[in-house]
């Protein structure tokens, strides 16, 4: 199930917990997050990526029309990957990148972490949540120690992807996921 937990950064006070995925949107729409659910495709688990893209053709047509966005593909992310671990540890350090990243996860689930005017947004989204954090917002994700995720990426320029770490430990200070 899709939870928003919010905390104040600098004290770790709990604001906000949801799992309601209206509430989740309101709450993260002020600071320019995206947050909707779509139905979730019919497909067998571990689809290959062309059906995955097939099966929500007329969701990615509308969401590429309306933020000029290029082109989409699908990343998979299992335990079962070698590399998993370095994976991981990549994006678990607070980071910005300079494109909008967007993510839909057809599969498995994962926590987005937004670190916006004092505080901490983290989004856990799992199979059937699009999540949209802008340009140049501080974050950090986490699949899990034992990731389960298929997720269609959406993008202009996947340049844009480079992570730009800021160099804070602020992503050691909130909790990671454990499964």
């Amino acid at each position: 199930m899709s939870r928003l937990t919010i905390w104040d950064a600098a004290t770790k006070a709990e604001i906000l917990v949801t799992e309601d995925p209206a509430k989740i949107a309101e709450a993260l729409g002020p600071i320019g997050v995206r947050f909707e659910r779509w139905p979730v495709a019919p497909l067998p688990e571990g689809a290959e990526a062309d059906a995955v893209l097939a099966a929500y053709k007329p969701h990615l047509d509308d969401l590429l029309k309306e933020t000029k966005a290029g082109t989409a593909d699908v990343i998979r992310l299992t335990a079962d990957n070698p590399q998993r671990d370095a994976i991981r540890q990549k994006f678990l350090s607070e980071h910005i990148h300079t494109e909008d990243e967007v993510r839909f996860f057809h599969e498995g689930a994962g926590n987005f972490v937004m670190h916006v005017d004092g505080k901490v947004f983290d989004a856990h989204c799992t199979r059937g949540d699009l999540i949209s954090v802008p340009a140049n917002t501080k974050h950090w994700f986490d699949a899990g120690e034992i990731p389960h995720v298929t997720a269609l990426r959406i993008f202009t320029d996947t340049t844009g992807w480079t992570p730009h770490y800021t160099g804070t430990d602020l992503a050691t200070q909130f909790p990671v996921v454990v499964g």
